[in-house]
């Protein structure tokens, strides 16, 4: 590998509508890096680190990470696995700092071949599932405008994990008879996750993602064996090797890219969770439309799609996949198909 590609990176102040809380906390400003790649011809793939302290990162950590990976880039943006195995053997973690990269590259060469993404890889836009809408925490009242606000999307996603989630539940159904999904962030223990699942079934819930921390692997298994709807692992499931230890104890993975480190690597899980009979679920952190699009041309081979995270913005710079009406729809342009406002 040469460094004949040319890396630069820049942090984006990105700010939600509402405050976006979930379990462990929350806030309106985020910030990610926006990463570039640029080959001799002056051509440019896009990429984006949403860096959590949760997983280790921070915007600068990104940014420092990023110029160690610079040094290793191949001369060919085709190269996607060497590179991508290569950065993994410079510095191990940062999978969003990698994942940028990985963004990046792929980007770089759909454009070269000047075809979407998503049909580089075989794809049909058309068979990705809806996506959801996320509800955060709030007061019942805050809830409840969020709900009515959001009415274009049929398929809502609400954050619990508190001392008042009957509440909330009860708050979202009398304002609504849309699909409810549930995501506890790690908020409860075994026992209390079992003791709501006759409230979820109550109150229409047809999903629950990841109700405990992500090392009880165990205690996810008995919450499954109470369970009449599906258990999705997602801060116990980062990257595909570990997906067997799972099998028996939920029903499906999510797969964020910013979590996993690559869209190869997300590729991988697929395969792997496919290959144990798992449902899989494409979601998302607070990011702006690049690192959006980037997961919904992985959309396709999906059961579940949550990519709200740039329809939850106030400020996206960018354009790229939408969410309009639920409806996940993919921009036609060769690489990610995103686009400066």
């Amino acid at each position: 590998m040469t460094a004949s590609l040319r890396v630069s990176a820049e942090i984006l102040e990105l700010r939600t509508r509402h405050p976006f809380i979930i379990a462990r906390g929350g806030s309106s400003d985020y910030r990610t890096v926006w990463v570039k790649v640029t080959d001799k011809d002056g051509c440019e793939g896009w990429g984006e680190a949403a860096a959590t302290k949760f997983y280790g990162e921070t915007p600068e950590s990104v940014l420092a990470a990023i110029n160690l990976y610079a040094t290793a880039m191949p001369a060919d943006p085709f190269d996607l696995e060497a590179a991508e195995a290569q950065w993994a053997r410079m510095l191990r973690g940062n999978p969003a700092a990698r994942v940028a990269l990985s963004m990046a590259l792929h980007d770089l060469a759909a454009k070269r071949v000047g075809v979407p993404l998503h049909r580089m890889w075989g794809l049909d836009a058309k068979a990705a599932p809806q996506s959801t809408f996320t509800i955060g925490l709030d007061t019942e009242e805050k809830i409840r405008a969020k709900v009515l606000e959001a009415a274009e999307y049929p398929i809502l996603k609400v954050k619990l994990g508190t001392d008042r989630d009957e509440a909330i539940l009860r708050t979202l159904r009398d304002t609504t008879d849309r699909e409810i999904r549930v995501d506890a962030n790690c908020g409860w223990t075994v026992t209390q996750a079992i003791r709501m699942l006759p409230v979820l079934e109550e109150y229409g819930v047809t999903v629950l993602e990841q109700p405990v921390v992500p090392q009880d692997i165990a205690g996810l298994g008995a919450i499954r064996r109470h369970a009449t709807i599906p258990i999705i692992a997602d801060e116990s499931c980062l990257v595909a090797t570990d997906i067997p230890p799972l099998v028996g104890h939920v029903d499906g993975i999510n797969i964020k890219l910013a979590k996993c480190g690559s869209l190869r690597e997300a590729i991988r899980m697929v395969a792997v969770a496919r290959a144990h009979h798992l449902q899989v679920m494409v979601g998302c952190m607070i990011e702006s439309s690049i690192a959006i699009t980037a997961a919904a041309h992985l959309a396709p081979l999906v059961d579940i799609v949550d990519l709200d995270g740039a329809a939850l913005l106030a400020n996206d710079p960018f354009e790229g996949a939408t969410i309009h009406g639920g409806q996940l729809t993919l921009p036609t342009a060769p690489g990610l198909g995103v686009t400066r406002r």
